[in-house]
């Protein structure tokens, strides 16, 4: 029997590989998979875990989607299921997460290829988000559940031990709710007042992209443009 864990370098993933580390879990491979479209400090954790698990003989494997994330978003041929043709599946979010379908086909392919149904797949789901777990895949596990480890908990054991995610001299955990990828359109307001106001870089990207699509980035109502006039007027009343 194999055991991998996934990990997105994220607080409650990393606060999971970390532990399986201090406790001296079986521990094989871990698997991260780059959408290409993470922040920078998720890059910047995945380097300082490296030389740990090059120390500890873990072996580390890197997935990739098969096509561009911007490609799929803007080029790719669509077949709408109306008949009509377009391109890209623009931005991914709602109920049109089109990269996190291809995330979880890639890692489940990869694992079956490697290990046919003889693995264990570490998820870190913390104990206070149980209804996102799938007790019937008898292939995965649940540390962060068994150790009772809230989200916060997952937050404050990384902070503790060196850990932090900062961009632009913030700490991206301070100004969101999920460092997910930066693109996703499941940030909600606040989240995106917060890039507005602490990460023009991001923010700015964001923009580039509405210009390449017509498709509203929230809730199909609102652009980046109409929020940026809405954060603008919020900011300048402060």
């Amino acid at each position: 029997m194999k055991y991998i864990a996934s990990c997105s370098f994220g607080k409650d993933s990393l606060a999971m590989l970390l532990k399986l580390i201090e406790k001296k879990e079986p521990l094989d491979e871990v698997i991260f998979y780059d959408t290409g479209m993470e922040f920078q400090a998720i890059y910047n954790i995945r380097d300082k875990i490296l030389p740990i698990l090059k120390n500890k003989n873990i072996k580390y494997t890197e997935l990739k989607p098969r096509e561009n994330f911007e490609y799929k978003m803007f080029e790719k041929p669509i077949n709408h299921r109306d008949g009509t043709k377009g391109k890209g599946y623009s931005w991914c979010g709602g109920r049109c997460r089109w990269g996190t379908t291809e995330k979880n086909k890639t890692i489940s392919k990869y694992l079956q290829d490697n290990y046919g149904n003889d693995y264990i797949e570490y998820i870190g789901i913390a104990s206070d988000e149980t209804s996102r777990i799938n007790y019937n895949n008898i292939h995965k596990s649940y540390p962060l559940v068994k150790w009772n480890m809230k989200e916060k908990d997952c937050l404050y054991y990384c902070y503790r031990i060196g850990f932090n995610w900062l961009e632009n001299g913030v700490d991206l955990y301070s100004i969101l709710d999920r460092v997910s990828c930066w693109c996703c359109a499941n940030k909600n307001l606040k989240e995106l007042k917060n890039y507005y106001k602490f990460l023009p870089n991001y923010w700015n990207k964001l923009k580039e992209y509405q210009n390449k699509t017509n498709r509203p980035f929230k809730n199909n109502k609102y652009t980046i443009f109409d929020l940026e006039e809405k954060f603008k007027k919020e900011v300048d009343a402060e």
